[in-house]
């Protein structure tokens, strides 16, 4: 919860809050500190404070906040009145400046451009196109993944389940696993890092790539547990992903390109239309 500012006294505040004020029109806001006509106002150090500081973590908060805005304006106000080269700074923060906006239109152009979803077929298109750009760069894989106690009951069905992908032994597994297994991960349906479901295993491997090529269905245990892995399909490191493997990146890599298309031909259509309209003046082709 935000202190109330207007309740804390500290480092002469009080003294500084008594120099705001005159015909100043502020808007609205509440000044806190003056520094030769600059003002902070109490809505930005609000706006600025974390949530859920105590009253004094707040205290030292908003104290080491105005110091430094105070800070900042004395340390701007003497470099200002010291620098060598102001048309230089000034280029800088007229370019700056330029970039920003430009910046901001076309994340707005993107924008209203972005609201047709790519559709599959473009996605498959583009990844057909250009298949060799999409590697893996980790080992992936398809499957399933049941960890249960061992003190738990019908193990022997788990071992006949977990090996087939068919509708009625993935169904009776899940139910299974609601009350007995300690972690059930059902990824048929999407690559997942061979490394995130060997870690889950209980023992190291040294060519983890091969050794999953060639043990489809991983049967371990501890002390405590049973670990069941079904690998049901692999890309190994440096293969083509499959679409499916790839999809995200393909849209991201579409998206980036017709991002780029579309800006260009705003580009053009700018510059075509500012030749027809002949706003355009080229001195040195007179020279």
């Amino acid at each position: 919860m935000y202190m109330k500012l207007h309740k804390v006294c500290f480092c002469g505040l009080v003294t500084l809050l008594a120099a705001c004020g005159g015909e100043t029109d502020h808007r609205g806001k509440t000044p806190l500190v003056e520094v030769d006509g600059a003002f902070l106002y109490k809505e930005d150090l609000k706006a600025s404070m974390p949530i859920g500081l105590s009253k004094a973590d707040s205290a030292s908060f908003t104290e080491n906040y105005i110091r430094k805005w105070v800070e900042d304006v004395l340390l701007y106000e003497k470099a200002e009145s010291n620098v060598s080269d102001a048309g230089r700074i000034e280029t800088l923060v007229q370019n700056y400046r330029k970039s920003l906006i430009m910046h901001d239109y076309q994340q707005h152009l993107v924008e209203q451009m972005l609201t047709s979803e790519l559709s599959d077929e473009e996605l498959k298109q583009f990844y057909e196109d250009n298949k060799p750009l999409f590697r893996v760069d980790e080992t992936l894989i398809k499957g399933l993944y049941i960890k249960v106690p061992q003190t738990a009951s019908g193990i022997s069905r788990i071992r006949r389940w977990y090996q087939s992908k068919d509708e009625e032994s993935v169904d009776r597994l899940e139910k299974y696993s609601l009350s007995n297994a300690v972690d059930y991960i059902y990824f048929y349906d999407r690559w997942m890092p061979a490394s995130v479901l060997l870690a889950k295993l209980p023992r190291k491997f040294k060519d983890a790539e091969r050794y999953l090529e060639q043990n489809r269905h991983i049967e371990l245990k501890d002390s405590a547990y049973y670990y069941f892995l079904h690998v049901d399909d692999i890309l190994k490191r440096g293969q083509e992903k499959t679409f499916d493997a790839a999809r995200d990146e393909v849209k991201k890599a579409l998206g980036n390109l017709k991002q780029t298309e579309f800006m260009r031909q705003v580009r053009t259509d700018l510059y075509q239309t500012a030749e027809r309209q002949e706003r355009i003046k080229y001195y040195y082709k007179d020279q």
